[in-house]
């Protein structure tokens, strides 16, 4: 990725073994039911409490399940219980050479989505139904910023002409899973 900056929306969330992998799931259906432009079959998720629309795509939903299980993978077996997964949409562009001669097509980013996950473990009932309360409460602010976001006057200009209108998606996507800064899976 080219050091220009891009807009970069960051969700920050504290999970548990328990919940990870469906809190996860639906934070990234969330960010693509924002960011897809094509003809998009919504679906709902109910993750403690809070309603999270999602796509209903074969191909996403393969997507995502990879990613979270790549994340779930490498906090299981890593000693960090830290993370990253980064939702990156780019535009093809010609790709040219020195002299201008066309050379193919370059993906060039125009926005990432990073969430910032961490695990911890509550301990007592007491501890489970504080960190369920306050996950909820932080997915639930998780979509108020996606929302607030995608129709803003930011994140509308963020998106290129569209172009090709064929598919769930005018534009590539790439999800990618970081531990410790590195790209994992």
């Amino acid at each position: 990725m080219s050091t220009t900056s891009i807009p970069t929306v960051t969700i920050d969330i504290v999970l548990d073994r328990r919940n990870a992998k469906e809190v996860l799931h639906a934070i990234l259906h969330a960010i693509l039911f924002h960011r897809l432009f094509g003809t998009v079959k919504p679906q709902t998720f109910e993750v403690l409490d809070v309603t999270v629309p999602g796509v209903s795509d074969p191909e996403m939903e393969q997507l995502v399940n990879d990613k979270v299980d790549t994340f779930w993978k490498g906090v299981e077996n890593g000693t960090n219980k830290r993370g990253q997964v980064l939702v990156t949409f780019s535009e093809k562009r010609p790709k040219k050479s020195w002299f201008q001669v066309y050379v193919g097509e370059e993906d060039v980013p125009w926005e990432q989505w990073i969430v910032n996950a961490e695990m911890r473990q509550p301990k007592t009932v007491k501890d489970r139904q504080d960190f369920d309360s306050t996950l909820a409460s932080t997915l639930s602010k998780a979509l108020h910023v996606m929302l607030t976001y995608t129709s803003s006057e930011r994140g509308r200009t963020a998106v290129p002409l569209i172009t090709n209108a064929t598919g769930i998606s005018p534009f590539p996507i790439k999800i990618s899973v970081k531990m410790d800064g590195v790209e994992i899976g």
